[in-house]
């Protein structure tokens, strides 16, 4: 749970002894995060338990807060540049911090199966994971969508949308005072978008395969599993693949929590997604390789409905803050990330052969872009 209640700045600590106190310094960030980010001290925690396991970089050091906020990665599992690899990925919108939450008890659970799981410790040595949890440290931070720019990173790679989006909602370029503002034409990608960029360009796309889960929240009433294109109403070059592994979660959990799983396309289009940036790059950087982008979009409209009041605080919005439900929400997705990981171990098992591709290219189509969208 997180307080709604402002701490205050480091003005604040100006009449505690000895300003210079090391001491001091470590309270004073303690008490900030404790405040603004407990998500920063539950990753340290979590970095110290599975210190036998976990290596980690930071790849951005953000200022915020009067703190340096780190942008971190962790990986686990194999070194081999020939491993699959795995790709958790959180925190691009700062209001909707359960994404990071979620990722960080997935990591909880692995760094605590290790200790005794020896079949999950031999499954990590033939596949690599990737995560990076908290991408906008600034945005979750002040809990706005935007990272401290002002700018939206889902909305700020170099590509623009075909045919009609929704205004505002698809990206803009009016003013960073508006929510889902793109930033200036022509200018670089923010800082966090371009660390991301760059963590999937290097550790992701040179594997064999590589899957990534990106988690958000704030659309419907139902979970939603996401795939490309967000850009235009077409299927993906891999929708077979896709579509393959749909068909496998389905045969392997029947009873699974109930994921919507479609084309972000099918319900609204948007520019500058990173997610289409990094995929149309990598076919055309990799061509031999394949990498299949997801985004788990928590459907939060479920938790204001069951507690209205979540209407009256805009963070209310894309959280759930009833404590049973937080926790609940906690949990249920762990077995989507422990198949996401079995599936990637075993990609060469269930990826389509060349002689069922069409078909299940034809099957995806049908479903998605010929029919309505599933009704919640």
């Amino acid at each position: 749970m997180v307080s709604n209640h402002r701490a205050p700045g480091l003005e604040a600590f100006a009449s505690m002894p000895d300003p210079r106190s090391p001491t001091r310094i470590s309270a004073q960030r303690l008490y900030l995060l404790q405040r603004h980010l407990p998500e920063q001290l539950q990753l340290e925690q979590l970095l110290h338990q599975g210190a036998r396991w976990l290596r980690e970089d930071t790849v951005l050091t953000v200022q915020h807060g009067g703190l340096p906020l780190p942008v971190q990665v962790i990986e686990l599992g194999s070194r081999s540049p020939h491993a699959p690899v795995l790709g958790f990925f959180g925190g691009v919108h700062g209001v909707e911090r359960i994404g990071s939450q979620v990722l960080l008890s997935w990591l909880h659970n692995l760094v605590q199966r290790l200790d005794w799981d020896e079949q999950m410790a031999r499954r990590l040595e033939r596949v690599r994971v990737v995560f990076m949890p908290m991408i906008n440290p600034g945005g979750i931070w002040q809990r706005t969508r935007s990272n401290p720019n002002g700018v939206d990173l889902m909305r700020n790679a170099p590509i623009d949308a075909s045919g009609a989006i929704f205004p505002l909602v698809g990206g803009h370029r009016i003013t960073r005072h508006l929510p889902w503002y793109r930033g200036r034409r022509n200018a670089p990608m923010e800082a966090e978008a371009q660390a991301l960029v760059r963590v999937v360009r290097e550790r992701l796309l040179p594997a064999p395969f590589s899957l990534s889960i990106d988690c958000h929240s704030g659309f419907g009433r139902r979970d939603r599993l996401w795939c490309g294109y967000a850009r235009c109403q077409q299927p993906i070059p891999n929708i077979a693949e896709i579509y393959a592994l749909k068909q496998l979660l389905e045969r392997t959990q029947p009873h699974r929590h109930p994921y919507i799983i479609e084309p972000q396309s099918v319900n609204y289009t948007t520019h500058g997604d990173l997610w289409d940036y990094l995929y149309d790059g990598a076919l055309a950087s990799h061509p031999a390789n394949l990498f299949l982008p997801l985004t788990l979009e928590m459907g939060s409209w479920l938790w204001v409905r069951k507690n209205p009041r979540q209407m009256f605080d805009f963070f209310g919005y894309f959280n759930p803050v009833i404590a049973h439900r937080h926790s609940r929400v906690l949990r249920q997705h762990l077995p989507l990330f422990d198949f996401l990981l079995a599936a990637v171990d075993n990609w060469q098992n269930w990826i389509p052969l060349p002689h069922t591709r069409a078909a299940l290219t034809r099957a995806a189509i049908e479903e998605w872009f010929l029919q309505p969208p599933e009704q919640e």
